[in-house]
């Protein structure tokens, strides 16, 4: 029941580390694309004065993070909801921030559309959206191994790929969210903030 993503012991400690800069000191954290769950687990743990609601698509990962959180025993930590980020209708109608982990890039245009547009919903002013993951930044030339992985993405399926910041930055401001702020991360990832303005 419980999956395991080896990404997740590597990136969970800086990952938190740019969420202390940039979570509200209190409120309800939305997690798009929870996966494993390990994250929800780790995260709500790191900051228990804040709400996790971890979320997934999937039900075999629901049951994952289910599982992890029954072992992990964080009272701040909620009960996994299923949530498609590319429909329109989320079954959460407010959050103080929302944190992405590796999802646009395996995943359809739509889903970062949904993505958007949902945060853009749910979220106050100034309320933070976090996106983790391997972009293409047009200014900066992309690592040889962040290109490859590209490559298998597409060949896995053409819908797929990492994502351009331009792109990303664009879509954000088409749903009144900016990008506040940008963290070089392990491995050739980033984490962007998004902002309601």
């Amino acid at each position: 029941m419980k999956r395991h993503a080896p990404a997740t012991a590597r990136n969970s400690e800086p990952l938190a580390g740019v969420l202390a800069e940039e979570l509200p000191a209190s409120g309800l954290v939305l997690e798009i694309a929870s996966g494993s769950g390990e994250h929800a687990v780790f995260l709500a743990r790191r900051f228990p004065a804040l709400g996790w609601q971890p979320s997934d698509r999937d039900a075999e990962a629901l049951a994952s993070v289910d599982a992890w959180a029954a072992e992990g025993g964080c009272a701040n930590l909620r009960p996994a909801i299923a949530l498609d980020a590319a429909q329109a209708d989320w079954p959460i109608a407010a959050a103080d921030a929302a944190l992405c982990v590796n999802m646009v890039h395996i995943s359809p245009w739509d889903a970062a559309v949904g993505l958007f547009a949902g945060a853009g919903r749910i979220l106050a002013s100034g309320a933070p959206l976090v996106l983790y993951g391997p972009f293409i930044e047009p200014e900066q030339e992309t690592a040889a191994s962040n290109l490859a992985f590209d490559q298998s993405l597409k060949q896995r399926n053409p819908e797929w790929g990492l994502r351009d910041l331009t792109d990303l930055d664009a879509l954000a401001a088409d749903h009144g969210l900016r990008r506040t702020a940008r963290h070089a991360m392990p491995a050739n990832n980033l984490a962007l903030v998004y902002r309601r303005g």
